[in-house]
């Protein structure tokens, strides 16, 4: 068995770790790229979702690496990514390719002995004690709340550096040199020295930075590559972000899910606007809107594939919210034709009303 999984933010980063750990033989698929897309285009049916023709060309670049399992989280909720599974097992077939899908999915949904056994099939490939392979899983999960907050600290501290995009290099040497570890302690102590680094970084605190939430499908707010690597951008142009769905942040919110305590604050934050739950992060993205109101940010962009069900429903919320907190949204639809010029002069748009509207504040206009 040799396992592969799609790229996701910094999820590789923590299943290396695990695998390293473990003893257990992977192969992480070559970075999102054009190429990666343009494979993922020409094998998917057109009109599904980017996240899903992305993980396809993740599969045949690993495939063609000698991959032949997937790991992949799942979702039995009402929106499209709950097929995914298979969906792609279908089409790698056809294609010639003989995955075997080792999918994670909520305890609350396929219940708690299930996702142990679905554990086990990757586990039992090792050789390690119960103890060591539960060690193990404890360093992925540090390394995910460590790439995780050093995401945040960058996106936020970006806003403040005297030297401009010193966070940014920061940022991308730390993934760069965590990638080169050969086991999970070896990239914890490493991430650990950035995040030192991090709190060395020389800051105006003087300044005022226009300050966003990043919100949304969650595929698309965390995977760089399919939102034109927007944090990065945002970084460059002295703009602090904040981001509230991670990948340590789903781990969290799908352990504590069968309780239906997890994220008790954006479920009270969206309450206004929207009570249910109906797929996707649709109420997630309501709740991380009006939070990002009330705590004092500038304004939120929403990011999400076209086609998107969920959050199709969010965008048509959200008007109502910036109406009515006097807080402006923006709203990106993503896919494989979105043109990059066009991208980033919205973007650009956007924070020229968000410095305009500080400067009318100030000004007492």
């Amino acid at each position: 068995m040799k396992i592969t999984f799609p790229h996701m933010g910094n999820v590789y980063l923590a299943v290396k770790a695990l695998f390293d750990g473990l003893g257990i033989e992977y192969v992480i698929p070559p970075k999102n790229s054009k190429k990666t897309l343009e494979i993922g285009s020409l094998h998917s049916p057109e009109e599904i979702c980017l996240p899903y023709k992305i993980m396809i060309g993740n599969y045949v670049q690993a495939a063609e690496m000698g991959a032949d399992t997937v790991l992949l989280t799942g979702s039995c909720g009402p929106c499209r990514f709950g097929e995914y599974c298979e969906m792609q097992m279908n089409l790698l077939n056809k294609l010639g390719h003989d995955f075997k899908f080792i999918v994670i999915d909520a305890p609350g949904d396929i219940g708690v002995s299930e996702l142990f056994n679905r554990i086990a099939e990757i586990s039992t490939k090792s050789r390690m004690s119960k103890h060591k392979k539960l060690q193990c899983v404890k360093y992925a999960l540090d390394v995910i709340n460590l790439t995780d907050k050093l995401d945040a600290k960058a996106h936020w501290l970006a806003g403040y550096e005297r030297k401009r995009e010193e966070c940014k290099k920061l940022l991308h040497a730390s993934k760069r040199d965590a990638a080169r570890c050969s086991n999970p302690k070896e990239m914890i102590k490493l991430l650990k020295d950035y995040e030192k680094k991090f709190d060395n970084v020389e800051l105006d605190l003087d300044k005022d930075p226009v300050k966003i939430a990043i919100i949304g499908e969650i595929y698309t707010v965390i995977e760089p590559f399919s939102n034109l690597y927007i944090e990065d951008k945002l970084m460059s142009y002295g703009v602090s972000t904040r981001r509230e769905l991670t990948p340590s942040w789903w781990v969290k919110n799908m352990v504590m899910s069968p309780t239906r305590l997890n994220s008790l604050d954006l479920k009270r934050h969206s309450k206004e606007y929207l009570r249910l739950e109906i797929g996707g992060h649709a109420r997630e993205c309501i709740g991380e809107a009006v939070k990002a109101y009330e705590d004092g940010l500038d304004g939120a962009i929403q990011i999400f594939p076209m086609g998107c069900m969920p959050e199709i429903v969010s965008k048509a919320i959200l008007p109502r919210i910036s109406k009515d907190k006097n807080f402006p949204i923006m709203t990106l639809v993503v896919d494989e034709m979105t043109g990059e010029a066009g991208y980033v002069t919205r973007i650009e748009a956007f924070l020229d009303l968000l410095e305009r509207r500080k400067e009318h504040v100030l000004s007492g206009s």
